[in-house]
């Protein structure tokens, strides 16, 4: 296995339990908050500050100088005056990096896709579902009514996909933007599961052959 998985996922969706799921069953790392951690500890940010900046939308801010302050490093005299949101995705955005480049793993959300588009060891899939199935998982995960689960769905993929079309050249959650899409509440989590892992030793079979 020398794959890296980036998942992008719809909140209820469970693309996190998914993605540990595949990560086990290819006996690789698993990465969602523990990037925080990661990007924390090297970055020199302190761990609670990347929480309250991670996958959130950000305020008008040329999206050009995001990616020259990247190429010049932390150290450019851009990068000082950047907005600590900026600062933060740079921090990710340069952690990923790094974790693909040491061992394959499953990532989720933050971007990875876009990070890791030079990479061609690497398969992206966007997990999404239905409404009410959604809605249903938000409401037993964090013990809310119909309502509020509704209402924390709609609120956090506006999040995030304010957050991945601002910082990526991409859009969030459209299919050209990612290999594979699946709707989660077809297959079921296990279902889901299967199928990802399928189509990962698909793709290293082929490729290994290329």
């Amino acid at each position: 296995m020398n794959t890296v998985i980036t998942i992008g996922r719809q909140f209820g969706s469970a693309g996190r339990e998914i993605g540990e799921l595949v990560a086990n069953y290819f006996d690789i790392k698993f990465y969602d908050k523990e990037l925080l951690t990661r990007a924390a500890k090297e970055s020199g940010f302190c761990e609670e500050m990347l929480e309250n900046h991670d996958e959130k939308p950000t305020g008008s801010f040329l999206y050009n100088l995001v990616m020259d302050t990247y190429s010049f490093g932390y150290n450019s005299s851009h990068f000082v005056d950047m907005p600590i949101s900026h600062k933060v995705f740079l921090a990710q955005f340069d952690a990923i990096k790094k974790i693909a480049h040491e061992e394959p793993c499953v990532i989720v959300g933050r971007c990875a896709d876009y990070a890791l588009s030079d990479m061609k060891n690497c398969v992206h899939i966007f997990i999404y579902g239905n409404e009410d199935e959604k809605i249903k998982f938000i409401m037993n995960k964090y013990n809310l009514d119909a309502a509020k689960a509704k209402d924390m769905c709609i609120k956090k993929d506006k999040q995030r996909q304010s957050y991945y079309n601002y910082y990526s050249s991409k859009k969030w959650g459209r299919a050209d933007s990612y290999d594979l899409c699946i709707n989660s509440s077809v297959l079921g989590i296990e279902g889901t599961v299967k199928l990802i892992t399928q189509y990962v030793e698909d793709f290293e079979s082929r490729t290994s052959n290329m």
